[in-house]
């Protein structure tokens, strides 16, 4: 419940982004219009005001979520880390849309506002994921994730969030469109760019386009080595499907011109694609070598 209630605010915030909402509610915060609930609503009002109501809402879930995973699960390693994580970058994701709304619509602050939320939103779904999943004897019951595999993991983490920030300069550069055509930019020079707005364009979509790449050859990887470990290899499995939809919807982007829909289920994929990539690396941390591996000293690659 967590999970979805701020993956809304997630969504509503690329929503507010889109749709030049950002001071639907003028320059007053937390109030809108210096009012609980503004005398004339506009539409960037309501989308707004909508927003920050969902924000608190999540305040509170993840607030709720942190606490009773303290309180249900204390003797997993991972979870007073991820309940510290989640409350500490929610606050921060709240102050920067703050600081954007009072101090002003800066590209750059809008665009570490949604990589923040990310973050946040990727430790709530692990702390989710954490409450239920089974209890696992490490001692008896361990498995080895090889540097490879580690490589491909917190190499695509790291990747897949500096990608994000590519597509937020293309939306706050309002390179959107500067390229009507997929994939190569119709308007440049033999479909190469040669404008400032066509690189950053056409830099998001090779980023992208590496990401596909490489999450599929990591699926690949886990498919040949990890398929007896089931949470490994269906993270992987999940992550080239998404991946491979998000690479089709990107298209759509273009070809549909922007449509408002098609942009908010883009962000949807990326942000459930982080997520999974980010548990990925906790199973990551959690690689041991069993006595059978010590003994018979087999490296899976």
């Amino acid at each position: 419940m967590t999970s979805f209630v701020l993956l809304i605010v997630l969504l509503g915030g690329a929503l507010v982004t889109k749709t030049n909402s950002g001071l639907g509610c003028g320059k007053s915060w937390p109030l809108c219009k210096g009012q609980i609930i503004p005398d004339n609503l506009t539409i960037e009002t309501v989308i707004e005001l909508s927003h920050r109501a969902a924000s608190g809402l999540a305040g509170m879930s993840v607030l709720l979520l942190a606490v009773l995973a303290w309180i249900i699960i204390p003797h997993k390693r991972e979870t007073k880390f991820l309940a510290i994580i989640s409350c500490v970058f929610l606050v921060a994701q709240a102050l920067i849309g703050a600081a954007a709304v009072v101090w002003g619509q800066v590209p750059a602050v809008k665009a570490i506002h949604f990589g923040i939320s990310l973050i946040c939103f990727a430790a709530v779904v692990m702390l989710t994921l954490l409450i239920f999943e089974r209890d696992r004897n490490y001692q008896k019951d361990t498995f080895f994730v090889g540097k490879t595999m580690k490589i491909h993991t917190y190499g695509l983490w790291i990747y897949s969030y500096l990608v994000v920030y590519t597509g937020a300069l293309v939306r706050h550069e309002n390179a959107s469109l500067v390229c009507p055509s997929w994939p190569m930019c119709s308007r440049a020079n033999n479909g190469f760019p040669t404008q400032f707005h066509e690189w950053v364009q056409m830099g998001h979509r090779l980023a992208a386009f590496i990401l596909f790449l490489w999450v599929i050859i990591a699926f690949i990887h886990a498919y040949k080595h990890y398929r007896k470990e089931r949470g490994i290899y269906v993270g992987w499995l999940v992550s080239a499907i998404i991946v491979t939809l998000q690479v089709i919807c990107g298209a759509f982007i273009i070809l549909t011109n922007l449509n408002i829909y098609v942009a908010l289920t883009h962000a949807i994929l990326i942000s459930c694609l982080f997520a999974i990539l980010s548990f990925q690396c906790l199973l990551s941390t959690r690689s041991k070598k069993s006595n059978t591996q010590l003994h018979q000293n087999k490296v899976i690659s």
